[in-house]
């Protein structure tokens, strides 16, 4: 199994954290380089593996100015996912919002909270429920109990051709990088885990 992406794993992964990457990448790294440059760099060599390199380039990428994949002026780092399921919409709102759906995406709560509502799983993640349109939309804030800042997540619910339903999660406001692909494994975890409930 893939280890997920996260500044946590990165010494494991990658023998250095990323302040110890910060230097390296500065004392080396020619202002001409592109991201791409840079991932060659780091696999060729610290034999850095691509998926990690990526992640390492996009981040020095904007401690330098430039804008990484993800990076919105409004909206910080963001990431979607979807993916077309073979359910009716009213099905796929069961899936996400039953208790065991729940757990799935947001965390152990006994039901999903009315719009404006602020929720706590037992976990420690918490925000607000602000939009609640059934069968189609949520949009919430979730802050993880280690999160020093919130962040919004949207889920859509879109009709597709034969009856089948494109399940979208989106989220806004990371941190940086690292936070963007964490956040993107998660989400594909969580849509592969509703496709196993068909």
């Amino acid at each position: 199994m893939t280890t997920p992406i996260s500044k946590q794993a990165l010494p494991d992964e990658t023998g250095h954290t990323w302040e110890e990457w910060l230097i390296i990448l500065q004392k080396t790294v020619d202002q001409a380089w592109s991201y791409e440059d840079i991932v060659n760099y780091l696999r060729d060599e610290h034999d850095v593996d691509p998926r990690w390199g990526e992640i390492i380039a996009a981040a020095f990428e904007q401690k330098r100015g430039r804008k990484p994949a993800g990076l919105t002026a409004s909206a910080g780092f963001q990431i979607g996912v979807r993916r077309t399921l073979p359910v009716s919409q009213e099905r796929a709102w069961e899936l996400l919002t039953a208790p065991e759906g729940l757990r799935l995406w947001l965390g152990a709560l006994p039901s999903l909270p009315q719009q404006g509502e602020a929720y706590l799983t037992e976990d420690g993640t918490s925000g607000q429920l602000r939009v609640l349109k059934p069968l189609s939309q949520l949009r919430m804030t979730w802050q993880p109990q280690d999160w020093e800042h919130a962040s919004t997540v949207q889920i859509r619910l879109l009709p597709a051709s034969s009856g089948k339903t494109t399940i979208s999660f989106h989220q806004e406001k990371l941190e940086d990088a690292f936070r963007r692909e964490e956040m993107k494994h998660r989400w594909e975890q969580v849509i592969a885990k509703l496709e196993e409930r068909i």
